[in-house]
């Protein structure tokens, strides 16, 4: 391609000349130039490889042979939208339904997942969002973060999953005694961008329980966990007991391994009250024949290959890898996941847990100089995180963290030298 062919320097004025600065960069002071990907590997310009810990858009792999000749194949034939009656939708809904519990049987397919930010209804809702902008609005409740190592009732608490309910029922009788009642409670299965955060078990049920009887709903989005990434389950939210059962759940990024394409799931009864309102649901390419084609090679690779299987094996191994780290590191505060959806909390002291910003700053960028796109994510920007395409191997996992190990240490070695040399003056 003849973009491809421009040297780094090029593409960057250009882009710098054409595309609005709000649309940003990893690793602005010194951007990858990615011109190809496969499986679990990114190559820049200069045909350097990458290993690839951040991207669960390609759930299944970087330009999945078997996901691209699905959309190609499908292309060839027909892409329509989703007025005439075809398939594939219905192929594909059905194949979705048997992966969730079966109150979970009504679908509505979108051409994307709607970000934060894309929509002021959605930064509205998103403390990520709206705490650096206008700030919270009157008809927006939030409550704390299940976290059980920087939040309120932590790893020590005889019961977390209750305390951290008890919160919300305390959010929403605080919003019912100003005369407000509550629509819907939102959360991510394992919140993310909140800092790669294990809900505690039962905490999910005991917080519906709150939301239903005061006449909401309760919305589990998917988007970043599911569809195998936590292995032991296909859903995340299926973490918090069998028993426990979303009133919708959304989909999104992985549904397609790169393929705009997106979906709401939901029951019978909040089906039919939507249906009540007279308001027809559309989407231009929501649910077309390519979409539904490619949602449904990635089942197919998902199950052919035991991608969920793989995904509990190497998130373990990972883990304990990344455990040993803690044991060897102090700036290692906490590592927790499941599955390939694990964080390291990077600290400045163990008794406060003060987040490690410009430390964790530092590593993903020597990182990246060393071959490994990471990431860092949390109210701190202290959290690394791991959610690699789920072919990520355990040879993977080995040098990622053999080289986070080296990092670490060139990293307490120049600090020792600091202070030595500070005591000698």
């Amino acid at each position: 391609m003849a973009a491809d062919r421009r040297s780094k320097a090029d593409t960057l004025a250009l882009r710098q000349r054409l595309i609005s600065s709000s649309c940003r960069l990893f690793f602005p002071e010194d951007p990858v130039k990615i011109v190809r990907a496969q499986g679990q590997y990114m190559y820049d310009e200069q045909g350097a490889e990458y290993i690839d810990c951040i991207n669960n858009v390609a759930h299944v792999g970087h330009c999945h042979p078997v996901v691209v000749r699905a959309a190609h194949e499908q292309n060839q034939v027909l892409n329509t939208n989703s007025r005439y009656l075809h398939d594939n939708i219905v192929d594909y809904a059905q194949r979705l339904s048997e992966t969730l519990p079966e109150p979970l049987c009504v679908f509505y397919f979108l051409n994307s997942g709607a970000y934060h930010g894309h929509l002021s209804s959605l930064i509205d809702i998103s403390p990520y969002k709206f705490r650096n902008l206008d700030g919270q609005k009157e008809w927006v409740h939030v409550a704390p973060l299940p976290d059980t190592y920087r939040g309120p009732y932590r790893e020590d608490h005889p019961n977390p999953a209750v305390a951290y309910a008890n919160e919300v029922k305390r959010v929403v009788s605080s919003a019912q005694e100003k005369g407000r009642k509550i629509a819907a409670f939102f959360a991510e299965s394992l919140p993310s961008v909140g800092g790669q955060i294990i809900p505690p078990a039962g905490y999910f049920s005991q917080v519906a329980e709150h939301i239903h009887e005061a006449g909401g709903v309760f919305v589990a989005d998917e988007i970043q966990v599911g569809f195998g990434r936590v292995g032991k389950h296909f859903w995340a939210f299926q973490l918090q007991g069998k028993d426990f059962v979303p009133d919708i759940v959304t989909m999104g990024k992985s549904i397609g391994n790169g393929h705009p394409v997106a979906c709401v799931a939901t029951t019978q009864p909040v089906a039919r009250a939507f249906e009540a309102t007279g308001v027809e649901y559309f989407n231009t390419f929501g649910g077309s024949p390519v979409s539904c084609a490619v949602g449904l090679a990635v089942l197919n690779v998902l199950e052919k290959e035991q991608l969920q299987a793989h995904a509990t094996s190497v998130g373990s191994f990972l883990m304990e890898l990344l455990r040993q780290q803690k044991i060897k590191h102090p700036i290692v505060g906490d590592v927790r996941g499941v599955g390939l959806f694990i964080g390291v909390d990077l600290i400045k002291d163990e008794a406060t847990r003060t987040p490690a910003t410009e430390e964790a700053a530092y590593l993903v960028s020597r990182l990246k100089e060393n071959y490994v796109l990471l990431s860092t994510d949390g109210p701190g920007r202290n959290i690394l995180k791991f959610k690699p395409p789920m072919c990520f191997s355990l040879d993977n996992a080995r040098q990622v963290v053999a080289k986070l190990d080296a990092i670490l240490t060139d990293m307490e070695e120049k600090v020792q030298s600091c202070q030595t040399l500070r005591l000698q003056l």
